[in-house]
Parts: structure tokens; C-alpha cells; sequence
């Protein structure tokens, strides 16, 4: 491993020299002049082990989405701690330069498939020996898999121009080594990208179904969040085929991951409860009420909160909650972005450095909500709303609405586990397939089932009722809108749902210190363009509309 960090070295100081040359396909892995092979760190089964955990897990990143997706839609608006910060995304100045988000999703994932196809090389080089190294040869390589379909589905998801057409215009296809100087590759159609994704998903699912037969429960699969197992398989796949228009499919990968808690697979993942809303005390003393200094204290306590869903945004001791897959984040450590600083450079209050605050419609929508956990999860007690942020010529930043879904763990106010994939998710796709086919009762109960689990009463709520698609389709997005926030949905979500919910982006007059304006359903920029570094580096590839 000591000889592969020098490898990571000094290509970090290559593409820092030569960054006009960055070709997907070879730029941040090229092989050059004196660099170490891979071969010598890939060479046994232990090898292939710390190559998966340093150089693919360790590289994987999805913080750039979650952030851009925030920025540029209604989930925010300028915060009084910013200097400017994303303000052109923000306003729909959309580039794909140097050092901008479309750049950094583009490169960050290219960068973990390609440290996946040196590892897949290397692998088919080695033979395993005995039933114990092949069981732990087939699950690397079943891993990597999974995590080359997941970085395909996330460029694909922010780059195609329409992932329902499989004719369409998709991504770069590498799927193998590439030797010599910056291969340059043209982008293919969605369809040669979704084989690869079905091809690769359908051989981890093949070996993780296997190795959880014979495996120990603590040693499944599904057993710990921060490692790929079935089920990120299963939801990998319900997303991608929820997205591509396959809805037949996504309904049966995203039942089989509600159905893993009672299969083989060792998942202990269900959703997570809205209760107790109130902290527990020994009689005759009386809970405090909420929303006074002693309920904020323990209900937003980074270390002992008494709410699991507030558990679940905390990292309280490794809880898992709901989560299919995280990136891990050490508190202490520089293993990923700290998420928490995207929005708050210091911390989550209204003295941590706000860059962002949450969009005022989402405000509004959260403390609508009633006996429901999410009004306060998501918020920062210390806002402080601005009663009169409507009335003409009012300081939009005097409206101090705290985004507190990143709140830090232990040892550190900013850096939080990403939640890559929940367990609610697949009851949205499961709602959308039903909506899709005109079930509209089976749609609602998905909706319902959700809103159960966050209601802070412990009690059912009223399912709710659809008369059509249109009105179930808007109540789907609405509810992945307050469920799903900050976690990089919200611009797909609108790309692909608000023609069909009847609605558009719903940025409030207040969140921009200018007029505010929103993206028209169908605007070319609910794709990103392909990064100018790649158009630079690789002739043959073609920029997508309106760029």
C-alpha cells in the first residue's frame, strides 16, 4: 500500500500540472514515466483487500451531487456568513470550468472507475486458493462491481440528457485499463452504458447471493453500512430503473431490499422512528416541553440524543438506522468532504458561518409539518425567522433559517457519514411505480408508510388520497422533498417528476438577495455539461446542448 500512496501522489501532481489533458478515460489513473505499476500492489488476495478499501472505497464520493443539487435548486439561499460562494450555480450560471462542480462529479467518479478497472485487472491475474480466498476473491470483486454501476449511475444521472431514451447521448464507456498516453473516447449511448451497469450489478448480485448463504450472520453482506452488500445492489438497481423508465424492474429490486431484514442478506436496516419525541425522566419529574432550552438540548445533542431519526443525522455510536450505504467519515481525519461544511462553515447554528440557509418555501413546508419528526430534525433551533420576510425591501439574510441535517458527530462540527442510500427511497420508487401504473390507493399507502414512521405520536396517519396521476404524482415529489433534502436529489427529482406533478421549481421571492428566478421544466441545464477539461483533453467528445 505505501508503494500505491506514492502512485496517488504523484498523480495528484501531474493533473495539477497538466489539467487540460484530463480525458476521462486515463487522465487520473494514466500510467506515467516511472510510475509504479499496480501489479505490484495487486498481486494477492490481502492486496486486492486494501486496494478496494484505500483506492476505491477511499476515493468514492458523492458530496459534490448532494451540494450541487442544494445550490441549484429551492433547497437554499445565500446565507449572511457567505462571500459569494456558488453564487453564479445559484443563479443558474452553469459551468463545466476548471474546479466547478460538474468537473469535480465528472473526475471524482471517472477517477474511482478507473482505480476499479485496475483492481478488476489485477484480480483476473490472481487464483484464489481454498474455499475461504475464493469466498473472499469473489466478494472484492462482486464490490467493486457494485460501486463501478453506482459512479455510472451517478454520471449518468447528472450528465444524459434523457436516461428514459437508451438512445440518447450518455457518459464515456472504460471499462478496462487503458495503457499508453490519454486514450481519448468519444460518449456513447445510454444503452452501452446500462449494459454495463446491468452487467455488473447482475454478477454482484449473483455473488452476494451466494456468499450470504454460506457466510456467518455477523459476516453478511448487508451486515455492516459502510460496505457494499445485497442490498446496495438491489437499491442501486431500483434507483437506476426507476430513472430509466424500467418500472417493472425498480418494483422488484426495491421490494427485494425492504424484504432483506428478514432474508439471508444481514441486513438490520428498517425506518426510523419519529418516537420518542420527548426525552425520558424518572417520575415525579415531567419531560421538558418541546422547543424549550432543555428539549433542544437533548434532542439535538451530537452525542445522546434520545430521537433516533435525530440519531440517524448525528452518527450517534454507528447507528444505522434506515441507512442501505454510507460514506464513512472519521470525525477526526481527512477521508472525504465534511459535508456539514457545505452549509455551515463552523457548525450547524446561526453563530457557525451560515453559507447557506434553507430556501423559505422548504421552511415553510417543514414547520407546516404537524406530529412530524422532520420539522425539527432538519432545523437548527438557534434560527431565527424573520416574521416579516415577505414585506418589501426586507433583508432576506435577516431570515436566519439554520440547515441542520449535517449537525457533525462526536470530535466534529461539520463532517457527517453520507447517507448514499435509505431505506425510505425505495418506498418513494415503490410509491412512483404504483402512480406509474394507476394505483393509486398502493401509491398512497407507500406515501403513508413513510409519514408513519416520522410521526412523532407513534400513531398511523391518514393515508392520503389521489383523485389522479397529476395530484399523485406531486404529492410523491412534495414528500421526497422534504424527506430526501440535502441529500442530492431535489435537481433530478424536478428533472424527472415536475412536468408530470404539474409543477415547477418553487424558489420563494426571498431567496436570493437578487430578483430570484427558477429553472422552466425542460431547461437544458437540468443536464450538466461536460467539463471543459474533458472537452479540451478529448476531441472526439461531444458537449451537451446549450453549453
Amino acid at each position: 500500500m505505501k508503494r500505491n500512496i506514492i502512485k496517488l501522489l504523484f498523480i495528484a501532481g501531474t493533473l495539477a500540472a497538466l489539467p487540460v489533458l484530463n480525458s476521462c478515460s486515463d487522465a487520473i489513473d494514466a500510467v506515467q514515466p516511472g510510475q509504479l505499476d499496480d501489479s505490484e500492489a495487486i498481486a494477492t488476495i490481502d492486496g486486492m483487500q486494501a486496494f478496494l478499501i484505500g483506492s476505491v472505497y477511499g476515493t468514492l464520493e458523492t458530496a459534490n451531487e448532494v451540494y450541487l443539487s442544494s445550490v441549484i435548486t429551492d433547497e437554499v439561499k445565500p446565507g449572511d456568513g457567505s462571500g459569494g460562494q456558488e453564487f453564479q450555480l445559484h443563479r443558474f450560471i452553469v459551468s463545466g470550468g476548471v474546479g466547478t462542480y460538474p468537473e469535480l462529479i465528472w473526475q471524482s467518479h471517472y477517477r474511482t472507475i478507473n482505480r476499479i478497472n485496475r483492481l478488476l485487472e489485477g484480480a483476473s491475474k490472481i487464483t484464489p486458493n481454498g474455499a475461504a480466498e475464493t469466498a473472499s476473491y469473489n466478494k472484492i470483486v462482486a464490490q467493486a462491481r457494485a460501486i463501478r454501476a453506482f459512479c455510472y449511475l451517478e454520471l449518468e444521472t447528472y450528465f444524459s440528457t434523457n436516461m428514459a431514451d437508451e438512445n440518447a447521448l450518455g457518459v464515456i464507456l472504460s471499462d478496462k485499463v487503458d495503457e499508453g498516453n490519454f486514450v481519448q473516447r468519444p460518449r456513447v449511448s445510454n444503452k452501452d452504458i446500462y449494459t454495463l451497469i446491468n452487467n455488473d450489478l447482475q454478477s454482484a448480485r449473483n455473488a452476494f447471493t451466494q456468499f450470504d448463504t454460506s457466510a456467518s450472520a455477523a459476516a453478511k453482506s448487508d451486515a455492516n453500512k459502510y460496505y457494499v452488500g445485497k442490498s446496495f445492489v438491489n437499491a442501486v438497481s431500483a434507483r437506476f430503473n426507476l430513472y430509466r423508465g424500467n418500472y417493472a424492474q425498480a418494483k422488484i429490486d426495491a421490494q427485494a431490499v425492504i424484504d432483506a431484514t428478514t432474508g439471508v442478506s444481514g441486513a438490520s436496516f428498517s425506518l426510523t422512528a419519529g418516537t420518542p419525541i420527548l426525552p425520558t425522566v424518572i417520575p415525579p419529574a415531567v419531560p421538558p416541553a418541546i422547543g424549550t432550552a432543555a428539549w433542544n438540548s437533548a434532542f439535538y445533542s451530537t452525542s445522546n440524543s434520545f430521537n433516533p431519526y435525530r440519531n440517524l443525522w448525528d452518527d450517534k455510536d454507528g447507528f444505522r438506522g434506515e441507512t442501505i450505504f454510507s460514506l464513512g467519515r472519521q470525525a477526526t481525519g481527512a477521508n472525504g468532504i465534511a459535508i456539514g461544511s457545505r452549509y455551515n462553515l463552523n457548525n450547524s447554528s446561526v453563530t457557525g458561518t451560515p453559507w447557506w440557509y434553507l430556501g423559505r418555501n422548504l421552511y415553510n413546508i417543514l414547520t407546516g409539518l404537524q406530529n412530524d419528526v422532520r420539522r425539527y430534525a432538519f432545523i437548527d433551533p438557534s434560527s431565527t425567522p424573520n416574521p416579516n420576510y415577505q414585506a418589501p425591501g426586507v433583508n432576506t439574510r435577516l431570515d436566519k433559517l439554520i440547515v441542520d441535517k449535517y449537525p457533525g458527530k462526536t470530535g466534529s462540527n461539520t463532517r457527517n457519514d453520507i447517507k448514499s442510500l435509505r431505506l425510505s427511497e425505495m418506498y418513494f420508487i415503490l410509491s412512483e411505480v404504483a402512480a406509474n401504473a394507476g394505483d393509486f390507493t398502493g401509491a398512497a399507502n407507500y406515501i403513508k408508510a413513510i409519514r408513519d414512521a416520522r410521526n412523532t405520536q407513534g400513531t398511523a396517519t391518514t393515508a392520503p388520497v389521489y383523485a389522479n396521476a397529476t395530484a399523485a404524482f406531486k404529492d410523491i415529489l412534495n414528500e421526497r422533498r422534504i424527506e430526501l433534502s440535502f441529500e442530492g436529489h431535489r435537481y433530478i427529482d424536478l428533472k424527472r417528476l415536475a412536468v408530470k406533478a404539474g409543477v415547477s421549481m418553487d424558489r420563494h421571492s426571498t431567496d436570493d438577495i437578487v430578483d430570484v428566478s427558477n429553472l422552466t421544466n425542460g431547461d437544458y441545464r437540468y443536464t450538466l455539461p461536460i467539463p471543459s477539461s474533458e472537452v479540451a483533453g478529448n476531441a472526439s467528445v461531444q458537449q451537451n446542448p446549450g453549453y
